[in-house]
């Protein structure tokens, strides 16, 4: 069951050839949204770049409009038709890829069958990070050994300068609008004692941070540790690791400390860390609660939803009071999952359905097509003879409208089966990593850590209803006989 709650926007760019093979704009957006339709997700934005080149996507006001929607979490993913439709430039897809992966957001490619939502789409982020990393590892080895010597001269290394500070002329200077909010951090975090406190005040009276996020705890952490602000400007002091961008310091002897104009004075500075390093010390630092293991999955037979409260080990049902222990549901849903890893036969059985399901639209599609290349050729026939005058005005349109107006039946319906098809496609396209994922499952769940077993829980689980006597639990891997004869029916009644 999909996120009905997930917004996602169409991303159309149509070259002039597609557009002449029949390929319009219109066509690619409605193929989009029944994909869409499919998976339960909201159509939140279409970014239109019709007949614009796919070298240089960066500097579009839509690629731009669709990055900041994508930072903003307006959106949490893209569908568009090809890869080749997103971006022509290799090293521009792997900087979208990069964006995206940064942002939880999802890639969704129709002709590629990529849905990076899904299981098998994931292991295309894989790939594109690798490519991505190996290219930074080239770029890296070629321009570190020059680092050192640019911050002894002072000069800037590349990236932007901390919150709070600006580059001009080679110089790193407070930012008019930036410093006072910085300023403004170290106060309230002397005053209140609590990262997140001081998070909630500055969000709460409309700062943001540079690329308009709203302020987090570990955010104001790092800028609260970060020497620059009290007017000592490290560079040179960290190292990427090259994996889901983390950073380690290098050995203190390779450190340059500059001197900046300061923001917060050196007391200010000294007295916010000293708090830091006592909060440290003590611990103080809540942990976040585990989510329970099914958590968003239960639901009592009468239809609400089931919470563990926080004096009792069992899932309660807040309308009928139904219960059930914790402990059992995961005895249960266990036995389930054995179920589910040693019945392949089961597996491909739906596989085998939904290829078929996939072949007889493939054929009703070429059909369609085929059909709409007469009409259109029987359209222009009888044109160019109302043209030639051998077709009377009154009897012109008696003839020639019905013709228009089947061909834009089929021009609505060819674009609704192909999003069926592209959903179906994906679908099927994750049965053997399925296989080959789930084959010890069973075996080791109990040694499994509970975030992992939370993690396939939230992979494979559809819905868990809970009555007095029994227990019935939806696996979503794949899709299921219900769903696929909902697409044949709704197959049928269209055509």
């Amino acid at each position: 069951m999909e996120r009905s709650d997930k917004s996602v926007g169409i991303w159309i760019r149509v070259s002039t050839e597609d557009q002449a093979r029949g390929e319009s704009p219109e066509h690619h957006e409605m193929r989009a949204r029944y994909y869409a339709e499919a998976k339960g997700w909201n159509v939140k934005e279409v970014y239109h770049l019709e007949g614009l080149s796919g070298k240089d996507v960066m500097d579009y006001p839509e690629t731009k409009r669709m990055l900041t929607d994508i930072r903003s979490g307006h959106i949490s993913g893209l569908i568009f038709s090809k890869l080749a439709r997103l971006a022509r430039n290799t090293r521009q897809l792997l900087d979208l890829a990069d964006i995206f992966r940064e942002h939880n957001a999802d890639l969704i490619s129709l002709q590629e069958s990529i849905d990076t939502s899904s299981a098998s789409g994931r292991l295309f982020y894989t790939v594109i990070a690798a490519m991505a990393q190996w290219e930074r590892e080239e770029t890296s080895d070629r321009v570190k050994a020059s680092v050192p010597v640019r911050a002894r001269l002072g000069k800037k290394l590349g990236g932007q300068a901390v919150f709070g500070y600006e580059w001009k002329d080679n110089e790193l200077i407070p930012n008019e609008k930036e410093a006072p909010v910085l300023k403004l951090l170290f106060e309230l975090f002397r005053e209140q004692h609590r990262k997140k406190t001081v998070a909630k005040i500055l969000n709460d009276r409309g700062y943001r941070t540079r690329n308009g996020s709203k302020f987090s705890d570990s955010t104001v952490t790092r800028l609260l540790m970060d020497s620059t602000s009290k007017g000592i400007h490290r560079m040179n002091y960290t190292k990427s690791l090259g994996e889901n961008r983390n950073w380690e310091l290098k050995p203190e002897g390779d450190w340059i400390m500059r001197p900046v104009p300061p923001v917060v004075s050196q007391e200010l500075w000294n007295a916010c860390n000293a708090i830091l390093t006592e909060q440290e010390k003590k611990n103080v630092k809540p942990t976040k609660k585990a989510v329970h293991l099914f958590t968003g999955f239960a639901y009592c037979h009468c239809g609400g939803k089931m919470f563990v409260p926080s004096n009792s080990p069992k899932y309660t049902c807040h309308i009928c009071r139904n219960k059930i222990d914790e402990a059992d549901l995961e005895t249960i849903f266990h036995e389930q999952l054995k179920a589910f890893v040693f019945s392949p036969e089961e597996m491909y059985k739906a596989f085998e359905q939904t290829d078929h399901t996939i072949r007889e639209k493939e054929e009703l599609i070429a059909s369609m097509e085929k059909e709409s290349k007469k009409l259109a050729i029987e359209m222009d026939k009888m044109m160019q003879l109302y043209i030639d005058g051998e077709i009377p005005k009154e009897g012109f349109g008696r003839r020639y409208n019905p013709l228009d107006e089947r061909k834009k039946q089929l021009e609505d319906q060819i674009p609704e089966l192909q999003g069926e098809i592209d959903f179906l496609r994906i679908q099927l396209l994750s049965k053997d990593e399925i296989l080959t994922e789930t084959k010890d499952l069973y075996s080791k769940w109990q040694d499994l850590e509970r975030e992992s077993k939370r993690t396939i829980i939230e992979t494979i689980t559809e819905k868990i209803i809970i009555n007095s006597d029994e227990i019935h639990i939806h696996l979503n891997y794949i899709p299921s006989p219900s769903k696929l004869m909902a697409f044949g029916q709704h197959n049928h009644m269209d055509s």
